[in-house]
């Protein structure tokens, strides 16, 4: 069967797309990789180091000093990855609040973006892979294979968000985190450097009323309808 070999998946926070892709990477037995965790990292080390998040020169500075390693996941704790900074599991920490409230600050950063695209596009020239975040078809991989924007309302990222933190036994207002939520796409969306937006050759899928089975079974047929898909001519 043809499948394509770079797939890219985009959408906001919550929309169901780290799921979805690792899913479809765990049955295509591709690479998964979701680019928002090396932007959580450089988010972390900085509240670490009490950096100035604001500083863009300086992030990307620290960013180029970072040994980031996104390994297999050797825990069965829920994990779909492991994150290493500088040799540390911070796996977990990068999906605490303080990181979730900063992260749209620092991948808002120009310099930023650029001292990590090139660490994604060497990953993705290896092929067979599934790689998530916000900028992946529009501009980390704009010639990926194939290429899907996930969308959801913002009141049910919300609650997707909560479950999430009372299965980790966290606690959290449905109200703050839908605020937050709120937040965080307006810097996405407006920031200058690679704005979260749709690729104009991307497919569309909207997540709110779906499950995440019935979701991924709908992807995983995208995907496998693919080579059948008529040829772009040029």
């Amino acid at each position: 069967m043809c499948l394509p070999s770079t797939i890219a998946i985009d959408g906001p926070a919550a929309a169901g797309k780290s799921t979805i892709g690792y899913l479809l990477a765990q049955e295509l037995g591709y690479i998964y990789f979701d680019t928002g965790s090396l932007y959580r990292a450089v988010t972390w080390a900085g509240l670490q180091r009490h950096c100035d998040l604001q500083d863009g020169a300086a992030m990307a500075k620290l960013a180029h000093s970072l040994s980031i390693e996104i390994l297999r996941p050797e825990q069965n704790d829920g994990r779909y990855y492991t994150v290493m900074v500088d040799g540390m599991d911070v796996t977990w920490q990068l999906r605490g609040h303080e990181v979730d409230a900063n992260v749209s600050i620092v991948s808002a950063h120009a310099p930023v973006r650029q001292s990590l695209l090139e660490h994604q596009r060497r990953i993705a020239r290896k092929g067979h892979i599934v790689m998530v975040g916000r900028d992946i078809g529009s501009v980390v991989l704009p010639d990926a294979d194939l290429k899907l924007y996930f969308e959801a309302t913002p009141q049910e990222r919300a609650r997707r968000r909560w479950l999430e933190l009372q299965q980790r036994g966290a606690h959290a207002d449905i109200q703050e985190l839908l605020s937050e939520i709120e937040r965080r796409d307006a810097l996405d969306q407006t920031r200058q450097a690679s704005p979260l937006r749709k690729a104009a050759d991307a497919l569309v899928i909207n997540t709110d009323v779906f499950t995440i089975i019935e979701t991924y079974q709908r992807v995983l047929e995208i995907v496998r309808q693919h080579c059948k898909r008529e040829p772009v001519q040029g």
